[in-house]
């Protein structure tokens, strides 16, 4: 099951379950609440954000975390947006249509920046070497939360050769790192590779690859994309 990336398109405001609707009050998205301290809830989100979301300040009031999701995934989108809107209750999450194949998920919060470590305005996250937060690293919990994160945005799950294996791409060499590390340290064999480009001027593609013990691994993590 290959992951895709999304172009940006027209702008049509998605219509949701029940379910799925989420709360919203007058300068909802500017609001500056304390967002939840649950730190599962928090190494998920922010495994999410790294590795598919972008963060920008397009109001001069508040940053916005905008994270992307193929509308293949309708499961995920829902698990983002549920999960956005329970970190930052106050505020109001957004899903809007961009074209055929994909949905952003947006939320404002001036806590944004702080929780994830890296900052709007100040250049890719390749250029501000975003990576894992040390306190994620340093619990098996929070590890498997935020790991979860990351494969379900920047990752991929397939069958090569009849095995089912697992794949995370990423340009940023700090993070490749850090994924690596964590999957090793949740006594699984990850395989670490590094892509040229045939352009001398674009950034190498680490490819961190697992197929052994592959079902495990998900009972584990059990990413939505599963």
């Amino acid at each position: 099951m290959q992951h895709s990336k999304c172009c940006e398109g027209d702008l049509l405001r998605v219509q949701l379950p029940l379910s799925a609707h989420f709360k919203s009050q007058t300068m909802g998205y500017f609001r500056s609440t304390i967002q939840n301290d649950n730190k599962l809830l928090q190494s998920y989100v922010i495994g999410l954000a790294i590795g598919d979301g972008n963060l920008s300040n397009p109001n001069g009031r508040a940053t916005r975390l905008r994270i992307t999701c193929d509308k293949k995934y309708p499961l995920l989108a829902k698990r983002i947006a549920e999960s956005l809107q329970s970190l930052f209750p106050q505020n109001k999450v957004s899903v809007v249509d961009r074209q055929e194949n994909c949905l952003d998920i947006s939320v404002y919060s001036n806590h944004l920046e702080k929780l994830l470590g890296w900052k709007s305005g100040q250049g890719s996250k390749f250029l501000q070497k975003v990576s894992v937060p040390l306190w994620i690293k340093e619990d098996k919990e929070y590890k498997i939360n935020c790991l979860r994160g990351l494969i379900e945005t920047d990752g991929s799950i397939y069958s090569d050769r009849g095995y089912q294996t697992i794949m995370f791409s990423t340009v940023i060499p700090e993070l490749a790192n850090d994924v690596f590390g964590i999957i090793n340290s949740l006594k699984f064999q990850p395989k670490i590779y590094k892509i040229k480009r045939n352009s001398s001027n674009q950034k190498l593609i680490y490819n961190i690859k697992l197929s052994k013990n592959v079902s495990e691994f998900l009972r584990i993590v059990n990413p939505e994309k599963n």
